[in-house]
């Protein structure tokens, strides 16, 4: 490594400016599953940065004895006990409600709102927190349910998808901040063009929040720019120029390069000898995948091999802000993944102005 210190990296930068944004505006983040030493190490953690007041659900005296044993300190964490909350009746009578309104019942409302899952997703819905994280200790699916089952979703986004962030400080072309955005990681299986196009847009949008500039997004192939005539590239093509007009109707500042390959997108040095001068670009903020074995894969090699650090999922498609983690996470992958929804709610009426807030 180089005589530059992993702390004063790019990537760890760009985390400290999430952090001091928070500072400033902090927010309330609900945990839906609190019985979990790494949820108490990070909401400990979140509360000594003073970027997030986070607020625990599940048996509030299990999480006070877990708490007590590993001498975490749960001062200004909020815990709540689901069917106990002073809250539970309103939210059985808003399911109630909800249920009118569907073709297909979802059940006896006392039992939904029992479930932390979908309490804590009413609970973001109805303004009682700014966002959610969860799937730190249940499937994907059970969490993905209650949140598309609570939460409004954003009726100009076709499909919720998932978008990791990664820090690599110690690698490079990871983004020209040391900041890389993945989508979708984690939810649609294979996009079709305006779901892709989609993704592209949403995703150039929250990089946007993020890195505080306009980013460069690049839709990934095994092609660039028709090196391959296949199927599979004819589709990111279009979709690119989907995305392309997509932001320019909508005055976005946002650059959409595609197709290309991910050696083109990430490294210039790849990208002067595949493109011509006039395409050349610099290197990518965000890498939209064509599918999601692709995504996922190079997510976890990412990660694993790599050695980047992941934060997220956050899903985009939805009303309010929401994040998942796997069960695999760290503490560490928790506390980021909480400060980065949370940095998203900052300004949630700004990325999505036509959201029925």
């Amino acid at each position: 490594m180089s005589a530059q210190s992993t702390e004063s990296r790019p990537g760890n930068q760009v985390v400290r400016h999430l952090l001091e944004t928070l500072r400033r505006h902090p927010k309330r983040v609900v945990f839906t599953e609190g019985e979990d030493i790494r949820v108490l190490e990070a909401a400990a953690r979140l509360v000594r940065e003073e970027v997030v007041a986070p607020i625990l659900l599940g048996n509030r005296e299990k999480i006070r004895a877990l708490a007590a044993d590993n001498g975490i300190p749960l001062t200004f964490i909020k815990l709540i006990d689901p069917p106990l909350a002073s809250d539970f009746g309103l939210f059985c009578q808003r399911v109630e409600n909800m249920d009118r309104y569907r073709s297909r019942q979802l059940g006896k409302a006392d039992d939904l709102v029992s479930r932390p899952h979908y309490f804590g997703s009413l609970m973001v819905q109805y303004g009682q927190a700014d966002a959610i994280v969860g799937g730190n200790q249940a499937m994907p699916a059970s969490y993905f349910r209650a949140l598309l089952h609570m939460i409004k979703p954003l009726p100009h986004v076709p499909k919720i998808f998932g978008v990791t962030v990664l820090i690599g400080p110690h690698l490079s072309n990871l983004g020209s901040s040391g900041i890389l955005l993945l989508a979708d990681t984690g939810l649609i299986p294979t996009p079709d063009i305006r779901e892709l196009a989609t993704i592209a847009v949403e995703t150039g949008k929250l990089a946007q929040h993020f890195l505080g500039r306009n980013p460069l997004v690049a839709l990934l192939s095994h092609s660039t720019k028709g090196s391959a005539g296949t199927p599979d590239a004819k589709r990111v093509e279009a979709a690119t120029a989907l995305a392309q007009e997509m932001a320019r109707t909508q005055f976005l500042e946002i650059g959409i390069e595609g197709e290309i390959q991910a050696d083109v997108a990430l490294d210039p040095s790849a990208a002067e000898v595949k493109l011509t001068a006039a395409q050349a670009r610099g290197t990518a903020d965000v890498l939209v995948f064509p599918n999601l074995d692709a995504a996922h894969i190079s997510l976890k090699l990412l990660q694993h091999v790599a050695g980047a650090q992941n934060y997220g999922q956050i899903i985009l498609g939805l009303a309010r802000p929401a994040a998942q983690v796997p069960r695999t996470a760290t503490a560490e992958t928790i506390f980021g993944t909480a400060a980065a929804v949370a940095v998203e709610a900052i300004k949630y009426h700004e990325l999505y102005p036509n959201a029925d807030f």
